[in-house]
């Protein structure tokens, strides 16, 4: 399975989207480009993305209602041709298995448990499990529902792995020394992929600052 680097798009402003893709072309990494309710939401955001050709697109809408309506947003948002679209495994399994009968060529991907999410955090919601006993019986579910891909932190994909045999992408990435801000449970890109990680998502490690100097940093940091 080819590693690929998932760029994090989370801006409103489409001129700050057109620099990234702009910036960030290299032949040396694999490179998709995530999109997610920021951009999407936008007045222009989803014509936008219509228009990308010939580039990696995930629609992170993170779907989460009942069946019907988590696969009547699928089957709305075909005309995007996107690659990869994300579903919570919390919507549950009936959910998850009704989208993927109406995805096509659209890779499902089940999230998780948020990486900003801690123990305490989590338990504040109404959970009484730890982080990663969550994220064991989501992986099973995810597996029952015959899902494409899932998304965990880094953290918990070596125990994921023994669950879920496909794709696992690891968001919560973060270049050595820059700040981890509002997220929990981080890594560095090498050791996620060291970890077992498939695919991982970068955000404010690359967007933010000299963007053509930060892919250098990645491209430095993998080798």
């Amino acid at each position: 399975m080819h590693k690929k680097i998932f760029i994090a798009c989370d801006t409103n402003d489409i001129s700050k989207v057109k620099k990234i893709i702009k910036l960030t072309q290299t032949k040396k990494l694999k490179i998709g480009y995530k999109f997610g309710l920021e951009f999407l939401n936008t007045k222009y955001g989803r014509s936008y993305v219509s228009k990308i050709n010939k580039k990696i697109i995930f629609a992170d809408l993170k779907l989460n209602d009942i069946p019907n309506t988590c696969a009547s947003t699928v089957k709305a948002i075909k005309d995007l041709k996107v690659n990869y679209l994300t579903i919570h495994i919390s919507s549950g399994l009936d959910a998850l298995k009704a989208v993927k009968r109406v995805s096509g060529k659209t890779k499902i991907v089940g999230v998780s448990t948020l990486t900003s999410l801690n123990d305490k955090q989590l338990k504040q919601t109404g959970h009484t499990r730890s982080v990663k006993k969550l994220v064991i019986q989501q992986a099973r579910l995810a597996k029952k529902a015959n899902l494409d891909a899932l998304v965990c932190s880094a953290h918990e994909v070596a125990y994921v792995k023994k669950i879920f045999k496909k794709e696992i992408i690891t968001p919560g990435i973060r270049l050595k020394g820059d700040k981890t801000k509002d997220q929990k449970r981080v890594m560095t890109p090498k050791k996620a992929f060291e970890n077992g990680s498939n695919s991982i998502v970068i955000g404010r490690s690359i967007t933010q600052g000299n963007i053509s100097k930060n892919i250098k940093r990645l491209i430095k940091s993998l080798n």
